[in-house]
């Protein structure tokens, strides 16, 4: 693709999504743009919890004056993926889910919420300590793909509930 091309597809994408509305979420007069301090997540009780709030803080900062409080339940489960013929699990999936909501901390009214789902895989051959090293790094990564998820849903419905 020569350059003019490039040039001239940039601009008719920049205009298709100006014309249909778009808008980034934390530019000035976006959706998402008074989301960052806004909310404050409930505290951790466990690792999970605490991998959970470190990603949700890392994407949406900590509260400055929350006006919103996000509660959250985990919940995960280790799956056997991989058996030998023996009949050793040689692979785990870690499945996990989080239901979530967001109320107004002034009115008590719930604003958003939902169930952010997935999954992570780690290897359960070696070592005692390879597996529960590999366990625990699947649970961090989950923790983040969910807090992840949390966000975009965060973001995708701020316009509709963030004052």
């Amino acid at each position: 693709m020569s350059s003019s091309d490039r040039r001239s597809f940039l601009l008719l994408t920049a205009g298709a999504l100006a014309a249909c509305g778009f808008q980034p979420a934390y530019a000035p007069g976006g959706p998402a743009e008074k989301l960052q301090g806004a909310i404050r997540v409930n505290d951790p009780g466990d690792k999970n919890g605490f991998d959970l709030v470190e990603r949700l803080e890392e994407r949406i900062g900590r509260p400055d004056a929350p006006r919103y409080a996000l509660s959250y339940s985990i919940a995960t489960n280790p799956v056997g993926i991989g058996v030998t013929t023996t009949n050793a699990i040689n692979r785990y999936n870690l499945v996990g889910s989080i239901d979530w909501a967001v109320t107004d901390t002034a009115s008590g009214a719930r604003v958003t919420g939902g169930t952010a789902r997935s999954f992570t895989s780690y290897s359960a051959t070696g070592s005692t300590v390879a597996l529960i090293s590999a366990e625990q790094d699947a649970a961090y990564r989950l923790m983040r793909i969910l807090a992840d998820q949390i966000v975009a849903q965060l973001i995708a419905t701020s316009g509709r509930w963030l004052r």
